[in-house]
């Protein structure tokens, strides 16, 4: 059963003043966690308590969303695998490729924990959905202006981060070998301004295995070796950004010097339209860690690239082979958390 609140939509804004900012999250996971450890409350129940399992709401059947890894306790829900949507907590949920989760608890306007993880359906204590943006649909279209395409020999999986909700990289968006798929590109009135993350796997590693946290045992979920995030702001800038991720180039990473066999690039229908070009990762001709174009360092010492797309132009992020064994790896600063916890949110704001 659905019900509807009537909590007021609050208008977000964006801060800042330079595009293609990456905000590291670890202060951000670290307070959550501290949180459930003290055993601090959220709107009067600890935080250790806002799952728990005295009952739950079902997936719905809803328009535009998608269930994912539905053979865990999550049920289909965009929540951990081993977390269920009970009673008193916010339930988010994944919609299909190339749009966006549009509810989310419309009092959370800020990238702070814990009202980060207000995303998606509220579970009352009754077990009803509760839709707290009464005047918008579950799922709503992104920009339209980055695509994924797959020039590679197989399929690949490019997984968003639940965001709001546990950041975890759980949204599927799955490309076939010669075809492009439309990606989830935020606007600046979507939830606290933020942007759209993508883990972008190797081919061949199927959603089902990609789109959920993963171990140093494969190159794959949070441990992929590329991720992308892109989001268009209010002049209707697109601002697309492809590079490594920092978890794949910790010291403690298997992984670390071995190169992929695969690459990607961001390429644009009008180059005219498009500055930051050449952008992309190819590892026939470049080494771990590095990036074409003008790459700068992000958190972990990870390179990456910005492609801002303008007057209408359309972007897409390109997957393709490579041999991945021409170069070996350089040195990359490390980062002194653990590469388990690591998550990225990367925000863009208005240029100026």
């Amino acid at each position: 059963m659905l019900t509807q609140t009537l909590a007021p939509v609050v208008a977000l804004s964006l801060a800042g003043s330079a595009y293609g900012a990456a905000f590291d999250s670890y202060d951000h996971l670290h307070a959550r966690d501290f949180a459930e450890q003290q055993g601090k409350q959220v709107h009067g129940t600890r935080v250790a308590h806002l799952f728990r399992r005295s009952g739950t709401c079902q997936f719905p059947d809803y328009e535009g969303m998608v269930a994912v890894q539905s053979g865990g306790q999550n049920g289909g829900w965009a929540l951990s695998s081993d977390q269920q949507c009970s009673y008193g907590s916010w339930c988010p949920y994944a919609c299909q490729p190339g749009q966006l989760m549009a509810q989310w608890d419309s009092s959370s306007t800020s990238y702070s924990y814990p009202q980060s993880q207000y995303g998606g359906l509220y579970c009352d204590e009754n077990g009803n959905l509760q839709k707290s943006r009464s005047d918008q649909d579950y799922c709503t279209d992104g920009t339209g202006t980055v695509r994924a395409t797959n020039n590679a020999n197989s399929g690949v999986s490019f997984c968003q981060t639940v965001l709001p909700g546990n950041e975890e990289m759980l949204i599927p968006t799955s490309v076939d070998s010669g075809s492009s798929q439309s990606l989830a590109v935020p606007g600046p009135d979507y939830w606290a301004g933020t942007a759209a993350h993508y883990y972008v796997n190797a081919p061949g590693v199927s959603t089902s295995d990609a789109c959920q946290w993963g171990s140093s045992a494969n190159a794959q979920g949070n441990w992929a070796p590329y991720v992308a995030g892109m989001n268009t702001d209010s002049s209707q800038n697109t601002f697309v950004k492809i590079g490594w991720n920092p978890v794949y180039l910790e010291s403690s990473s298997p992984f670390r010097n071995q190169m992929p066999d695969f690459g990607i690039k961001v390429t644009c229908d009008d180059e005219s339209s498009c500055t930051g070009l050449p952008c992309g990762i190819d590892p026939s001709s470049q080494s771990v860690n590095e990036v074409s174009g003008d790459g700068s360092a992000g958190d972990g010492g990870a390179q990456f690239c910005v492609v801002t797309v303008k007057n209408g132009a359309k972007a897409s992020i390109e997957v393709f082979d490579s041999d991945g064994n021409s170069k070996s790896k350089r040195d990359v600063a490390h980062h002194g958390h653990a590469a388990v916890a690591v998550e990225t949110v990367y925000k863009t704001v208005t240029a100026a």
